[in-house]
């Protein structure tokens, strides 16, 4: 996935899902060309919602971070106001899944997304719309200070 194109997204280290420091977490990293989000996760058995298969509350949370990480990539601080999650097919524990996330709608105060999740085959697992409010002003100093990389 990395090439010249290809740039780190930046993260707070302690986060469930991209976080490097969270022991518990995920620790993905995620890359963005400066339009789309990327990353790659093969799920574990510790997150399972059934044998074998991956919990859809996890797979969620990937969806929500692939989503906020095109907006960090676009030089934005925002949080998630909503989103909603269509379920499209079982992701399976140990079979990578490919996550993407792109900007759809820039307004003034909130931005509008889309991700998706896919096996390596190219098969929908699962798809997100997400909203989320641009911070500004303190609240957004604290949370750039949060994030590394």
């Amino acid at each position: 996935m990395k090439s010249d194109q290809w740039k780190e997204v930046k993260a707070y280290s302690h986060c469930f899902v991209c976080g490097e420091k969270n022991r518990a977490g995920l620790r993905v990293k995620f890359f963005s060309d400066g339009k789309i989000a990327k990353a790659e996760y093969q799920p574990t058995e510790q997150f399972s919602g059934y044998k074998n298969i991956f919990h859809g509350g996890v797979m969620a949370a990937l969806l929500d971070e692939v989503m906020i990480k095109t907006v960090i990539a676009s030089d934005l601080v925002a949080v998630t106001t909503r989103m909603s999650l269509s379920y499209k097919r079982p992701a399976r524990v140990g079979e990578k899944i490919l996550l993407q996330g792109e900007i759809v709608e820039n307004r003034k105060k909130i931005v509008k997304t889309k991700g998706e999740a896919r096996n390596q085959e190219g098969e929908l697992l699962a798809e997100a719309r997400g909203e989320f409010f641009i911070v500004e002003g303190e609240l957004k100093e604290k949370l750039l200070e949060s994030l590394e990389r």
